[in-house]
């Protein structure tokens, strides 16, 4: 199990749990609706998809290997994700499998005790059915280990977990948009705000963590997803470079993977 600085737990009592959800508090520590993109918001878009081909979504899960916390981070966003994608297909047995990985990733991270309850209840309504409070809990699921960053003082981590289910968010958009190729679909992906966003993120993280070769590789990548979705004004997505996009966001997915 992966131990935690002493150091960050030192800075984390310096902050009231009462505090955690104030929003000057957490402005301070940069967290915020703009900065840190709900992973819920992200897949809002995916109602007007229609069907998904989760067949050629869906991914195996493998018992998690890393102790690097920021490669738990993102694969934590992935797997947060992938609970929205389980949901909006309406696999349900599907739904122990990814509720436990989220536990077990948040836990690494430091962040297990506040999820716990929200896997509990993933799974106390995958019973029921209950589609909007399963998509509550896994919004609520990314929330809390924002509020435990926060008091750990460590906000790149919750960066992270934005940025991977951001990733995950946009390779289901674009499979979904390429299966049968559908412009209006794929129109979605055309987000720059959001790359941009995760793009200066990563430039931003603290130099240790982003001179790792794996976050190094993710800045080159979503300059590179930014690049293709530099459109003229008025030109509207084709098929290629909808292909494009997917192929470079499985790659960004890819580093992640590798390293878990």
């Amino acid at each position: 199990i992966l131990t935690i600085n002493l150091s960050s737990i030192a800075f984390a009592q310096e902050v009231p749990e009462d505090l955690i959800d104030d929003e000057h508090v957490r402005e301070e520590f940069g967290i915020n609706p703009f900065t840190t993109p709900s992973i819920k918001k992200l897949f809002e878009d995916l109602d007007d998809l229609g069907t998904l081909p989760y067949d050629k979504l869906k991914r195996e899960y493998k018992a998690v290997s890393s102790r690097d916390r920021s490669i738990l981070a993102l694969n934590l966003g992935i797997l947060i994700s992938d609970g929205f994608l389980v949901v909006q297909s309406e696999k349900i047995a599907e739904l122990p499998t990814v509720g436990k990985q989220v536990l077990q990733q948040a836990k690494y991270l430091g962040s297990g005790m506040r999820v716990t309850r929200h896997t509990k209840k993933l799974l106390e309504n995958s019973n029921l059915g209950e589609w909007d409070k399963l998509k509550s809990e896994l919004a609520a699921t990314q929330v809390d280990v924002e509020a435990d960053m926060v008091m750990l003082r460590d906000v790149d981590i919750a960066h992270l977990v934005a940025l991977g289910g951001w990733l995950r968010a946009f390779e289901i958009v674009a499979t979904t948009s390429l299966d049968p190729f559908s412009a209006k679909k794929a129109s979605k992906l055309v987000r720059p705000d959001l790359v941009q966003y995760f793009h200066e993120s990563l430039q931003g993280l603290e130099p240790d963590l982003r001179a790792k070769k794996h976050i190094q590789d993710l800045i080159t990548g979503v300059g590179e997803l930014r690049e293709l979705l530099d459109l003229p004004p008025g030109t509207k997505i084709d098929e290629a470079r909808t292909e494009k996009l997917l192929k470079k966001s499985q790659q960004l997915i890819r580093i992640v993977n590798e390293k878990e």
